[in-house]
């Protein structure tokens, strides 16, 4: 029951097939009525959900199945789009003088409380649900469980609606695109209930989903089905084609709309759906031209002209006759033919017209094909899209951005934002699109949607808002934004304690930004072994110094830190850091003590450090005293360096080397083998090299950490380098052999690796023959280095 795929073609009333839509025997019936070509075009032709009222007299059956459809058939498979996003229908939203309607997308009326996640009376509760129950209540984004729930209430309480209502409200609440569980829920209301609740439930559904074509495609069956009146059925239809009438696999709607005008037998408006469709490119607009002209040759244009139509033609001809003496029997003749003729170029000329609005719909209908066919998932489900679905979106936004159709772009976004509800970064650019065009309702409108019902356990949606919020002026918007993340969201989370602290700071407020880092730390010290505790006191540092200047205070700080929690890279990094941007004298004995402990653990002093961290962290120390030290401290941190590390490199290049023999065949060996006699080598370029280091030290390989050693912080990449200061570079290299790569007097700066892997290990250059030991060696260990 996890895969809302299956769920929803299971519970899906109307069954589906895409060939039998376009089947020759519907060439007419199955014409969908297109949607308006704008949001603000159809505004007369939307109603509020109010318009459809539900008809006491009449009944529903039990299910609204594919046998009383008669003609359309929709592959739900396909067309699972749950759509979400259109807030209150009564509402305009105007953007580079376009306008978008919306009503509330995603948040179904009368759901989405926490009182919702609250099981009915235990005492009527079977041991299984008890357990659902339990983790749902836990864990409400668990899919999984919620569908096991749902089939587990309908199978033990088939005929109680009250705990049927509750499952679906609290389920509904959370995945309010899942459109199939809209569909069974209005069908238990019509086999439980009465028919004013299953409008009710549709009307909701609508809210939830309003951009999904099926669930509109539902309702409209069950309008159908339960609605006497052609004209509250049509303004349903046209509601419907308001929100989801352009949308690309939007045949099933409008095959719908014209199966029931031809059973009214009203074929002016057959005519006219047909020529609305024309006007929007769709997956079936060469079926719907067809269907054109084989209804244009069954029938008289006169049967096809709308009332308006009819009556201008009518004008035209009597002021053509007017002031005409009555014809006698041989002009009648005559004018019999003139009329035929003319009706004949007429019908030619409504045709041609139609035919050019067809060619125009093909034209955009090539532009935007491959984006289409690259949507491979439209409809929502809880499992991730891959990386070319969701970078088609990308490009297909951008495409369509591009353009100067703002209601195009409104509604793509809300197509995308099906597909992708799970994806903070479309919600971001949706409401950034928005503020840009001047639709701020619209901007404010997804931005609550994406952080109060889609995405509102992640913290990236609530720090966007805080942002965006203060950008506008609501400071405590943006407060209350942090203060979620803060306490309930992702509580310690060091990049949202960044953020508020610089808004605080920007907004003059110091000690509340002071605040902010102190009472963060003071809840990481009750924690154990928190990991985030040395970054906290490494950015609380860093954010002191940069905006006061205090460097007192700053070093007061990461000594607290030291002093509070167990050592760590990022803390003694960040001190090395401050030291190294302040006058002289240096507290190189208290560092050289703080790095001695760090680096070389003992029984007494264990470190939980990896060894690339703490040799990358010697490294970085090496290099400060290559800067600031004298000569016995270089040479004491050297030896320690050597003595630590070296074995360990030693014993992890030959591991490599070993790795590359065995995959290496033979036939590359010898390949690079003779490639290499005659291109000279790196160790002949620096032929002294070796002498200029004690016995032994030189032949061990390369013992500063390179770039790809480096550890990943515990927080936003973004902040990584802040908590250490950000100017010291994450990977340091003693600069043992003479390189070419230019180097920089700044700190930090120095290239990220550097070519002395060249060095040959002596067990192998034993191995090779003199004329073999400088060639060869390099080339075939550390390819990647030349």
């Amino acid at each position: 029951m996890g895969d809302s795929e299956t769920m929803m073609v299971e519970t899906s009333a109307v069954d589906t097939n895409t060939a039998a839509a376009s089947d020759g025997s519907h060439s007419i019936a199955p014409a969908d009525a297109p949607a308006p070509t704008s949001v603000s075009d159809a505004g007369e032709m939307v109603s509020s959900a109010s318009s459809i009222q539900s008809a006491d007299s009449l009944t529903l059956a039990s299910n609204v199945d594919s046998n009383n459809m008669n003609a359309t058939s929709v592959d739900v498979t396909q067309q699972e789009t749950p759509d979400v996003m259109a807030y209150d229908s009564n509402e305009n939203f105007t953007g580079n003088g376009a306008t978008a309607s919306t009503t509330e997308n995603g948040v179904a009326d009368g759901i989405g409380t926490a009182a919702l996640h609250q099981p009915l009376d235990s005492s009527g509760l079977s041991a299984e649900e008890e357990r659902l129950w339990s983790i749902v209540m836990t864990n409400s984004l668990d899919f999984d469980a919620w569908t096991a729930l749902i089939e587990e209430t309908e199978r033990m309480s088939e005929g109680n609606i009250l705990k049927i209502r509750k499952v679906y409200d609290a389920f509904l609440a959370e995945f309010p695109l899942c459109y199939g569980y809209w569909k069974k829920y209005a069908d238990h209301e019509a086999r439980l209930s009465s028919m004013d609740k299953v409008a009710e439930v549709y009307e909701r559904a609508i809210q939830g989903v309003t951009y999904s074509v099926d669930m509109w495609l539902h309702y409209c069956v069950f309008a159908i089905s339960t609605y006497g009146d052609p004209d509250t059925i049509r303004r349903l239809f046209e509601r419907a084609l308001a929100y989801v009438g352009t949308d690309y696999l939007c045949f099933p709607l409008w095959d719908k709309y014209m199966e029931y005008e031809i059973s009214q037998n009203d074929w002016p408006r057959i005519a006219t759906i047909y020529t609305r469709v024309l006007e929007i490119p769709n997956q079936q607009l060469d079926r719907y031209f067809e269907g054109f002209k084989e209804l244009v040759a069954s029938r008289p244009l006169s049967e096809l002209r709308t009332a308006e139509e009819a009556a201008a033609n009518s004008e035209a001809a009597s002021q053509e006759n007017e002031g005409e003496l009555p014809p006698n029997s041989a002009e009648q003749s005559s004018k019999a033919v003139s009329a035929s003729l003319k009706d004949a170029e007429e019908l030619e000329k409504y045709i041609a017209i139609r035919e050019e609005i067809y060619r125009k719909a093909k034209d955009s209908d090539s532009k935007i094909i491959g984006f289409e066919t690259a949507i491979r998932r439209p409809y929502f489900h809880v499992r991730p899209l891959n990386v070319a679905e969701l970078e088609n979106w990308h490009n297909y936004l951008d495409f369509i951005e591009g353009g100067d159709d703002f209601n195009k772009v409104v509604k793509l976004y809300e197509r995308c934002l099906i597909a992708c509800a799970r994806y903070p970064e479309y919600w971001i650019r949706y409401v950034l699109c928005m503020e840009t065009s001047g639709s701020m309702e619209l901007a404010e409108n997804a931005l609550a949607r994406a952080t109060q019902v889609f995405i509102k356990r992640q913290p990236e949606i609530h720090l966007f808002a805080a942002r965006f919020k203060e950008q506008h002026g609501d400071v405590p918007g943006a407060r209350a934004a942090y203060q979620l993340v803060h306490t309930g969201i992702s509580p310690g989370l060091l990049e949202a304690i960044i953020k508020h602290a610089n808004m605080e700071h920007r907004l003059g407020n110091l000690e509340d930004a002071y605040s902010l880092y102190e009472q963060a730390i003071a809840i990481e010290k009750g924690k154990e072994q928190s990991q985030a505790l040395p970054l906290l006191f490494a950015q609380y540092s860093r954010f002191v110094f940069l905006v006061s200047g205090n460097v007192d205070k700053a070093r007061e700080i990461l000594v607290q830190g030291v002093e509070s929690s167990q050592l760590s890279k990022p803390l003694l990094e960040a001190m090395i850091h401050l030291e190294s941007i302040q006058s002289h004298p240096k507290q190189i004995e208290y560092l050289d003590s703080l790095v001695d402990k760090f680096t070389v653990p003992n029984s007494d002093n264990p470190s939980v450090a990896s060894i690339d961290e703490r040799e990358e962290l010697s490294s970085i120390f090496l290099e400060f005293l290559d800067l600031f030290g004298d000569v016995q401290s270089i040479k004491k941190a050297d030896y320690r360096h050597a003595k630590v590390f070296l074995n360990h490199r030693s014993v992890a290049d030959s591991k490599k080397r070993h790795a590359d023999d065995y995959l290496v065949s033979d036939r590359t060996k010898l390949a690079k083998s003779l490639i290499s006699t005659s291109a000279p080598s790196v160790m002949g370029a620096y032929p002294s090299t070796q002498n200029q280091w004690a016995a032994g030290y030189g032949a061990q390989p390369q013992a500063w950490p390179q770039a790809s050693q480096t550890q990943p912080q515990q927080w936003n990449p973004a902040y990584a380098q802040q908590a250490a200061y950000g100017s010291y570079g994450t990977s340091y290299t003693h600069p043992q052999v003479p390189t070419s790569v230019p180097q920089s007097a700044s700190y930090g700066t120095y290239p990220p690796t550097y070519p002395a892997q060249a060095y040959a290990q002596p067990a192998v250059a034993a191995a090779l023959t003199p004329g073999q030991q400088p060639a060869a060696a390099a080339p075939a260990y550390y390819p990647s280095y030349y």
